[in-house]
């Protein structure tokens, strides 16, 4: 449980990073929107994100992961229609490179920490 924690604060404050960057065109109102963005998010690509890249594994594979670039960039598109707050100004733009920024963001948070990401 403590892991999940986290991995959901963690995801929040990068979530928040990304945000500030001026070039990407990700806009998040505040951080409280940052922590039900992150909970969004977790669970769409829990669900609907595993769902997609299992089915499209052959395409994926045949992209060289390419094509995980743009679930993910859908996946964090429609997290981004869900919660208020929460905008992609260029839109798909801003969602494929905001998804990139976010798992380099988190990805060096989780190292600082000495940990693992769950995501």
């Amino acid at each position: 449980m403590g892991g999940l924690l986290i991995t959901w604060i963690v995801t929040s404050i990068s979530l928040f990073i990304v945000s500030r960057l001026p070039f990407l065109g990700v806009e998040i109102d505040q951080f409280t929107t940052a922590l039900w963005s992150a909970i969004v998010f977790g669970l769409l690509n829990a669900t609907l994100g595993a769902i997609l890249k299992f089915f499209a594994f052959p395409f994926i594979f045949l992209t060289f992961g390419l094509a995980a670039l743009i679930i993910n960039a859908a996946i964090f598109a429609l997290a981004a229609a869900l919660v208020d707050g929460f905008r992609l100004r260029n839109g798909f733009w801003s969602a494929f490179f905001g998804s990139i920024a976010l798992s380099i963001v988190s990805g060096v948070c989780f190292s600082l920490l000495g940990r693992a990401s769950l995501l």
